[in-house]
Parts: structure tokens; C-alpha cells; sequence
């Protein structure tokens, strides 16, 4: 079906700041808040579930290992305009992991969330027509 939901879990440190995290600066509508446990967050077909210390995900593993948020894995989101995105995270206080590298496939940029989880920023190089 093609509206459905992609869904992506983020372990978040404090629920309530994710949210306004998301839905202030990367465009996120909140779908549902169980706050301070979970959160339900879209853009468009992503759905971003932030799961909290006393969420289910939070919860700690049969040999002790306790799940924490953060690590390399990444939610990606295309901007037309990557140089603008930049500019208006930069003046809001949005941490940066790096800074604008270029590729053959475009240009992206890695910020974190209050709880350190990383969202790539890409704008895609402009194909010539027909190619």
C-alpha cells in the first residue's frame, strides 16, 4: 500500500523534548504523545516513534544490557535548498555533528536531537535531463 507508514524508533532521553524538537525545527506533526514514555511523530510517511526510558523500548534486556539512544544509525530527509536549512538550524541553536560535505550523489549534513540521535540533511545533486 502506498500510504502507508514507514516507522523508525528513536530512543529519546526526555520524550516532551524530542517532540518539540522535531515538530519546531524539521517540519513533524504529533500524532499521539504518551509523554514522558512515547510519542508518535510524522512527516509525510514517516512515522518517528520516540520511545523513552519508561517506554517498552526502554526497557532493559535479559542479560542487562539497557537500550540508550544515540549510535550512527539515521533518519534521512531531502531539502531543496540544503545551504537555507543550514542557516535557519544554525541561528535556532541545532547542534551540528559536521559540517556540509559533497558527494557524487549531493550534499548532507548530520544534526542530533536533544537525546544525540542523528538526522542526515541531504539535498540531491541535480541530474542533468535524461540521465
Amino acid at each position: 500500500m502506498d500510504d502507508e507508514l514507514v516507522s523508525v524508533r528513536y530512543l529519546v532521553d526526555d520524550v516532551e523534548a524530542a517532540i518539540a524538537f522535531y515538530t519546531a525545527h524539521l517540519g513533524f506533526s504529533l500524532r499521539m504523545s504518551a509523554a514522558p514514555a512515547f510519542a508518535d511523530v510524522t512527516r509525510g510517511r514517516l512515522r518517528l516513534l520516540l520511545s523513552g526510558p519508561l517506554s517498552s523500548a526502554g526497557r532493559a534486556m535479559p542479560d542487562g544490557a539497557v537500550p540508550c539512544a544515540g549510535g550512527w544509525n539515521r533518519i534521512h530527509l531531502i531539502f531543496d535548498d540544503l545551504a537555507a536549512e543550514v542557516e535557519r538550524l544554525r541561528a535556532a541553536g541545532v547542534p551540528f555533528r559536521n559540517d556540509v560535505i559533497s558527494g557524487p550523489g549531493g550534499q548532507q549534513v548530520l544534526i542530533q536531537d536533544p537525546a544525540g540521535n542523528l538526522i542526515e540533511l541531504f539535498q540531491p545533486t541535480e541530474q542533468p535531463p535524461g540521465t
